[in-house]
C-alpha cells in the first residue's frame, strides 16, 4: 500500500503540473499573453521558449491526459480486489469443472436407476410367477392327495383280491381239523373225518375272470 501511495502522489503531482501549462497555454490562446512557465526551468528554458503556442497546447493537453489516465489506473488499481477476483475466477473454473463431473456423474446416476427400474419390474414379474405358481400348487394339492388316497386304496384292494386268489386256488380244508385236503381226499389224514367229495377242479379268480 505504501508504494501504490507513493506512485499515486507523483503521478497526481505531474497531473497538476501538466495541468497547470494546459491552463497556462489556452490563457496564451484565449487572452494573447505571454508564456512564462516555460521560463521556470533554467537548464532547458531557452530550448522550451523555442516552441510554438500550438505545439505547447497539445504537448500540454496529451502529457496531462496520460499523467491523469496513470494516476487513475495506479489508484483504482485494488491489489485486495485483484486477488479477490483472482480467487473469484478460480472459484467459478472450479465449479464449471465440477458441473461437468456432475453432469458426467448424473448420466452414470441415470443409467443405475433405469437398471434399477428395470430389475424392479423384473422382480414384480417374478414375484407375481411365484405367487400363480403358489396358487397352482395349492389347487394342485388336492389332487395329489386324492391320487395318493386312490393308490393306497388300489394298494388294499390288490391285496384283497390277492388274499381271494389264494384262497380260491388253495386245497379245501376240513372241517374237523382245518387242515388243508386234496380235492381227491375223501377221508382227512389227519382227524379220520370223513369229507365231501370235492369238484376235481377248481376254477381260480383269474380264470373265473
Amino acid at each position: 500500500m505504501g508504494k501504490k501511495g507513493i506512485s499515486v502522489w507523483i503521478c497526481s503531482s505531474l497531473t497538476f503540473i501538466a495541468a497547470i501549462h494546459l491552463v497556462e497555454a489556452i490563457s496564451v490562446i484565449i487572452f494573447d499573453n505571454q508564456i512564462r512557465l516555460l521560463t521556470l526551468y533554467p537548464l532547458i528554458n531557452e530550448k522550451l521558449q523555442a516552441i510554438t503556442l500550438p505545439i505547447y497546447f497539445w504537448i500540454s493537453a496529451a502529457t496531462t491526459l496520460t499523467l491523469w489516465g496513470i494516476t487513475c489506473a495506479t489508484a483504482f488499481n485494488n491489489p485486495v480486489e485483484a486477488f479477490l477476483n483472482k480467487i473469484l475466477s478460480d472459484a467459478k473454473q472450479q465449479g464449471a469443472v465440477e458441473t461437468q463431473l456432475l453432469e458426467d456423474k448424473s448420466e452414470v446416476l441415470d443409467a443405475m436407476y433405469d437398471t434399477i427400474v428395470s430389475d424392479n419390474e423384473i422382480l414384480a414379474q417374478v414375484k407375481d410367477l411365484m405367487c400363480n405358481v403358489r396358487a397352482d400348487v395349492k389347487e394342485i394339492r388336492p389332487v395329489t392327495e386324492g391320487l395318493d388316497k386312490m393308490k393306497t386304496e388300489l394298494s388294499s384292494l390288490k391285496r384283497e383280491i390277492k388274499r381271494m386268489e389264494e384262497r380260491t386256488q388253495s386245497p379245501c380244508l376240513c372241517p374237523t381239523c382245518g387242515k388243508p385236503l386234496l380235492p381227491e381226499f375223501k377221508i382227512c389224514p389227519y382227524c379220520g373225518e370223513n369229507v365231501k367229495l370235492m369238484p376235481e377242479k377248481i376254477v381260480s379268480l383269474k380264470e373265473y375272470r
